[in-house]
């Protein structure tokens, strides 16, 4: 992505089209969406207002009822004597009187409120069960019912449900009731309602096929629909002041009315499919919109990229290539925009021009570097013929004629490998000789206190080289690493590199010597000259320019000391064809 970036110009016809284009059907795209989102919303609220407005109707009612239930109740334990007699310790025939009678009174009352299941009253003192009901539910449910309040009435008050001033939900056998229970003396009396039947009159409202409506606990529990809630991912603990959308693959809308009668809330759950249906035309709007970008922008695209693009990247293309240094490269012509015509044409007579000059300044630059190369070379010469004749005179001083034949070959040999060190390349094996026969004449001239050792791949002896690029720094080291304090060993290694699947030839030159003064090291790993009135340094800079003319550049140089004391040296060659 950074590399994208990097070749993407802010300044480029391509970048002032594509941000001209963006600049025009962004604002129109973001209005449609705008528009769209707005709509969607303002049918959300109405749907959610709506259902809003009919839940809280229905939860009024229901609190309504369930209020009637509670001042019926209220009165009996006010003024009911029945219902104290059953609660005192009176005899046999007077309890079963005031048992019947209050009987009486709650199940001629029960029709009278529609939403209520049954009336129940309990003796504490006489453990008896006395129940009211409607001609609904099963006997299996009243059973279950009854012997869950007899388990909660027998031990007395438990502070929480009994007494308390609003209905409560309990769930029994997997249903859901709602119980208020009123205390009179030893005897408790109280109503319950199925909640199943309470959202009953909802279903006939239209939610949509996977709606629903249900009471939960105010702690969002459901008291119906449990599996379904869990298997849509149906969030059922927010707040109830507004809608929300909810669901983990289909959007739910939930909708609710809280009850103040009792820890209960009624909710509506709305799929949001159901509440978009609603808008047909505008879909159709979108979607014909979106068809028209999809078609229009391509098309548009294309155009562009044919008349104008297309063009000018194989204009840029050439260009490119140019600048990489082909010359022959040429726009090729296509029938096209008559600008982009003569652009091409004009293009191509002017290359053509700039092609024969590049030649000719080519040839002469050649000439040039050659001349160059030539002086560079011959500089090393007139330095080591002083010193061969200073050696020559020391061994005539000791009579040593044995020596003075051989250094005398050695001479020749060396002097022989100079006069043609002109020519620009030369082969390994032929510079790793005259290297070994100028480490020689410096053994003869310092007997045992210096050694050479050369190592290198039998198949690299034939590699083309520049002459005298290891005898420069072999030269350097006897100049300036020989002392009397000990014998200095000089050590040759030649090995082959592959970076990037490119060879390289790395030559490393060192020696055991005191090494490169710390100012001289970092002069040199600049590249600059580093010479003084007597010339010294003269044969590193003059490898140095050698090797940057030859190489264009490509071959690398660096100076160093040893962990261990002396000096290193590391060159690194391509291995390509080299102008002769």
């Amino acid at each position: 992505m950074n590399g994208f970036f990097k070749k993407w110009s802010w300044r480029s016809i391509r970048s002032r089209l594509a941000i001209s284009v963006l600049a025009v059907t962004l604002p129109l795209i973001a209005l449609l969406l705008y528009n769209s989102f707005y709509s969607i919303n303002v049918v959300r609220n109405q749907v959610a207002s709506s259902n809003k407005n009919m839940l809280i109707l229905y939860m009024d009612q229901i609190n309504k009822s369930l209020e009637d239930v509670d001042q019926y109740l209220n009165s009996l334990v006010a003024i009911d004597t029945d219902l104290l007699v059953m609660g005192l310790p009176v005899p046999d025939q007077e309890y079963r009187m005031a048992k019947l009678s209050l009987f009486s009174k709650l199940a001629e009352k029960i029709p009278l409120f529609k939403t209520i299941d049954a009336f129940f009253v309990y003796s504490v003192s006489r453990q008896d069960y006395v129940s009211a009901f409607r001609q609904v539910g099963t006997f299996d449910e009243r059973a279950a019912i009854q012997d869950y309040l007899i388990e909660i009435l027998r031990d007395g008050p438990d502070g929480n449900s009994i007494g308390s001033k609003s209905w409560y939900v309990k769930g029994i056998n997997g249903t859901y009731y709602l119980f208020h229970i009123f205390q009179s003396g030893d005897s408790y009396i109280g109503s319950w309602i199925n909640t199943n039947r309470i959202v009953g009159a909802l279903g006939l409202i239209d939610l949509g096929e996977k709606g629903r409506s249900l009471l939960t606990t105010d702690q969002g529990l459901p008291l119906s629909e449990a599996a379904f809630i869990a298997e849509n991912g149906i969030d059922l603990n927010r707040d109830l002041n507004n809608y929300y959308l909810t669901g983990k693959s289909d959007r739910y809308m939930v909708v609710g009315a809280e009850s103040s009668k009792g820890n209960f809330n009624l909710l509506a759950i709305i799929p949001d499919e159901k509440i978009l249906e609603n808008l047909p035309y505008l879909r159709k709007i979108i979607l014909f919109v979106s068809i028209c970008s999809l078609i229009i922008l391509p098309v548009g695209t294309l155009l562009l990229r044919k008349m104008i693009l297309l063009p000018l990247n194989r204009i840029l293309q050439v260009m490119k290539r140019i600048k990489e240094g082909n010359l022959d490269v040429r726009i090729n012509q296509s029938a096209g925009v008559d600008e982009f015509q003569i652009v091409n044409e004009t293009f191509n007579t002017m290359m053509a021009q700039i092609q024969q000059l590049h030649v000719n300044v080519y040839e002469e630059q050649q000439s040039k570097q050659r001349a160059e190369l030539q002086h560079l070379q011959l500089q090393i010469n007139p330095h080591f013929f002083m010193n061969s004749l200073n050696i020559m005179y020391s061994l005539a001083q000791t009579k040593n004629y044995e020596l003075i034949q051989e250094l005398s070959l050695c001479l020749v040999n060396y002097f022989r490998y100079m006069f043609r060190s002109n020519l620009s390349f030369v082969q390994l094996r032929q510079e790793l000789d005259h290297t070994r026969n100028y480490i020689r004449i410096q053994e003869l001239r310092y007997p045992n206190s210096l050694s050479g050792r050369i190592e290198v791949p039998d198949f690299m002896l034939d590699t083309s080289v520049p002459p005298l690029f290891i005898q420069s720094f072999v030269e350097n080291t006897v100049k300036y690493a020989m002392t009397l304090d000990g014998p200095i060993e000089i050590i040759i290694r030649i090995d082959l590199l592959d970076e990037g699947g490119r060879p390289y030839m790395r030559a490393v030159i060192e020696d055991t010597g005191v090494g490169f003064p710390e100012e001289i090291l970092s002069e040199l790993n600049v590249g600059r000259k580093i010479t003084n009135e007597e010339g010294e340094h003269i044969g590193i800079w003059n490898v140095q320019q050698r090797l940057s003319l030859l190489y264009k550049g490509q071959a690398s140089i660096s100076f160093s000391n040893r962990m261990t004391g002396g000096a290193s040296v590391v060159i690194q060659l391509p291995l390509y064809g080299h102008d002769s």
